[in-house]
């Protein structure tokens, strides 16, 4: 067990919280970075996070939730009273307020969303209903929008009577609207100070670019790489303004996605764990994975039962299988890199599995002669003896084959049929080449085993 030290922010939080000082419990929340501040609350126990965070100011308090892993925040609010929570939830910005009402269930979502003022409840229910990897679900409705027919003048003046939530707005672009709510055209909020007060902001705004609320991520990205603007706005099917993109969120999401790809790569398939999970519940999650691992690896393991004799005769082949398991893979998971790449950015379909194929295989084959060949002189040096190099070359030259062919299209073939390209690719590439490898070596060795004893 961890020794308890006096310094530790989490005791310090909850002493605060429990002797009733908002002002000083607030100071000391202050004080700390807000890496630490996530570090201190996730190391209380549920009620007592609940007391710190009714101990703070809500301000205070949602800068935390949201700074929290999604889950964690979706639970600490679940388990707090609906007035407590909806305080917190409606100083959160549009976006996260919506993430964060899409991920609690329905009945304590709606409890909370009862309890805020019925225009923010029913824009959080609005945002909430888009998926999360869309322009929808990344938008914020917090920035400056006026009608064409206003004045640069009343623009101002809206402007300054808003100063207090400057922090809380996008206020870069200011973009304006016709009376019905479409978007017409786009300036920059500093524009507006070097023109006369009685010109319409009509005559001063450019034509906007835009997106769909239904948008994918990956056109986002596309968008913000080939242009240099801090934000985009999204428009609904009728072409009226509904909220602003900002290249900031685009680039979050990119890296959020990356990590539980990277996260499901290696069998944490059930969500944002970290360690403050419930034991239970993290052991689960990797148990969904490692229970199918293990059955993969025991189909690997009963090729190499079924060549026994062979293994046992030429003792030197074990050294060498898990080099050429290791090098097909490899070989393989640069493929699977490519292909995910591709279809992320939208440059080959999933349709199109033999075009793949075929740039793969002729990749594959040069590779495999080469890497095939160095391996194979190894062999040969190391025990004198040709057709063992033969052997082993052999094995790895075919087996590479075998690799990038499946790398390349395997990812292609799943999302054709709906399945996460991230999730399956591996599996099914670590085990094929396994039992290829496995099998190519040994089918080689037993053909050609008069020779190498």
């Amino acid at each position: 067990m961890e020794p308890v030290d006096e310094a530790d922010p989490w005791d310090r939080l909850l002493e605060l919280a429990e002797a009733g000082d908002e002002a000083e419990l607030g100071r000391f929340f202050s004080s700390l970075e807000p890496s630490e501040a996530v570090r201190a609350i996730l190391r209380l126990e549920p009620d007592h996070q609940e007391m710190v965070l009714t101990g703070l100011n809500p301000s205070d308090a949602a800068d935390l939730i949201e700074d929290l892993p999604d889950e964690q925040a979706a639970d600490i609010i679940e388990s707090m009273e609906p007035v407590d929570a909806a305080e917190i939830v409606m100083e959160m910005q549009s976006d996260e307020q919506a993430d964060l009402i899409a991920d609690l269930n329905d009945e304590d979502a709606e409890a909370i969303l009862q309890e805020m003022k019925p225009e923010e409840a029913d824009e959080a229910r609005s945002l909430a209903s888009y998926a999360d990897n869309v322009a929808g679900g990344l938008m914020i409705t917090e920035y400056f929008r006026f009608e064409e027919s206003v004045s640069v003048g009343d623009a101002m003046d809206e402007i300054q009577t808003r100063s207090e939530e400057l922090d809380e707005y996008f206020s870069r672009y200011a973009y304006v609207v016709s009376g019905w709510g479409r978007l017409v055209g786009v300036l920059e909020v500093r524009d507006l100070v070097l023109c006369p007060r009685e010109k319409p902001i009509a005559d001063i705004m450019a034509p906007s670019l835009f997106a769909k609320a239904q948008a994918p991520l990956d056109e986002l990205k596309n968008f913000f790489e080939n242009r240099e603007f801090a934000a985009v706005p999204i428009v609904d099917t009728h072409g009226r303004l509904v909220g602003v993109v900002r290249s900031t969120s685009v680039q979050s999401a990119l890296a959020k996605r990356s990590e539980q790809e990277m996260m499901r790569m290696y069998g944490i398939v059930g969500g944002d764990e970290i360690r403050n999970l419930p034991t239970l519940t993290r052991s689960r999650r990797r148990l969904s994975w490692l229970s199918v691992n293990i059955v993969l690896n025991i189909a690997a393991a009963s090729v190499i039962a079924l060549y026994i004799d062979t293994l046992g005769a030429v003792i030197a082949l074990a050294v060498f299988l898990p080099i050429i398991s290791d090098m097909s893979g490899c070989s393989g998971n640069q493929a699977v890199a490519v292909s995910m790449r591709e279809l992320s950015l939208g440059i080959v379909k999933p349709f199109e599995v033999f075009r793949v194929w075929l740039k793969e295989i002729s990749v594959g084959a040069l590779n495999g002669i080469a890497l095939g060949l160095i391996l194979g002189f190894v062999a040969w040096a190391w025990k004198g003896n040709p057709y063992l190099g033969l052997v082993i070359g052999g094995a790895l030259m075919v087996n590479t084959l075998v690799a990038v062919s499946i790398g390349g299209t395997v990812p292609l073939l799943l999302k054709r049929f709906g399945v996460d390209p991230a999730v399956a690719s591996g599996p099914i590439l670590t085990t094929v080449t396994d039992i290829c490898g496995f099998f190519l070596v040994l089918s080689f060795a037993t053909m050609l085993l008069p020779k190498l004893l």
